[in-house]
């Protein structure tokens, strides 16, 4: 697709996630609790047209079930949204990702198959290029202080050490990391600023993070405690909790350089 917006000129992101599970918009607390939201072209169109900068869908349920609803959503909001869109969830195979491409998103995030699997992530990187490949991180903090990657939307653990994890990712190729806090998502309590601030002090790749944000100085305290790239947020965004507005003002007085769209 052709978008108007590059990476390159906005270091700072403010991305809209959607999480959908069939055709419906869904929200849940901590992955878990789906609650049906509405329709997600509706509201990609709507984030689009109060200027997001991307936007982020994400099929919560793929990994467990085949699903072919995910490429009429991603075809649906492609036609009405002209952002760079990521797409997530079921993606198990080089020609998973291809498919994904030709159907209008320009990134893709891999999670539970990169797990299994990860020189996917570096087959995927040479054939389409670093650019395009996303490594999405659902983050369950332990005992001893560290995160364990989970998969499935957090419902299964994998045994990897998130600090290992991202880092053995990024040398694989993948040109962006997700990094979802299970412990955060969904609870409108801030974002874990250590686990972010973890994961940008061991990569050198652009790091969204996502999980927890319900005001204003939320992003002020992940901004000035980590080196993130950006922010997913679903939750603010879809019960009208923060205007775009609003959060672009705020990353912009604590110096994040955001898109001017006034």
């Amino acid at each position: 697709m052709v978008s108007d917006l590059e990476d390159d000129d906005y270091p700072f992101r403010l991305v809209a996630r959607l999480d959908v599970k069939g055709q419906h918009l869904i929200k849940a607390i901590q992955l878990e609790g789906l609650r049906k939201v509405g329709f997600p072209t509706i509201f990609a169109k709507r984030y689009y047209e109060a200027g997001i900068d991307e936007v982020l869908i994400m099929d919560v349920v793929a990994s467990l079930y085949r699903r072919d609803h995910l490429l009429e959503v991603l075809t649906s909001v492609s036609s009405e949204v002209f952002v760079p869109i990521t797409v997530g969830g079921g993606v198990r195979t080089v020609s998973d990702f291809e498919i994904l491409l030709q159907n209008g998103a320009d990134k893709v995030a891999i999670n539970s198959a990169a797990l299994k699997t990860p020189n996917l992530l570096s087959e995927c990187a040479h054939r389409f290029g670093s650019q395009s490949v996303v490594l999405s991180v659902e983050a369950k903090r332990l005992l001893d202080g560290e995160w364990e990657a989970l998969f499935n939307c957090g419902r299964e653990n994998s045994g990897r050490n998130v600090r290992e994890w991202v880092t053995q990712a990024a040398k694989l190729g993948v040109g962006e990391i997700l990094v979802t806090s299970v412990d955060y998502e969904g609870t409108r309590s801030g974002f874990d600023c250590e686990l972010m601030r973890m994961v940008t002090s061991e990569v050198h790749v652009p790091v969204i993070a996502s999980g927890g944000m319900g005001s204003v100085q939320h992003l002020l305290d992940l901004g000035s405690t980590s080196d993130v790239s950006g922010v997913a947020m679903a939750d603010v965004l879809h019960y009208d909790r923060l205007t775009l507005s609003e959060i672009r003002d705020a990353a912009a007085l604590i110096g994040l350089n955001v898109r001017n769209v006034s």
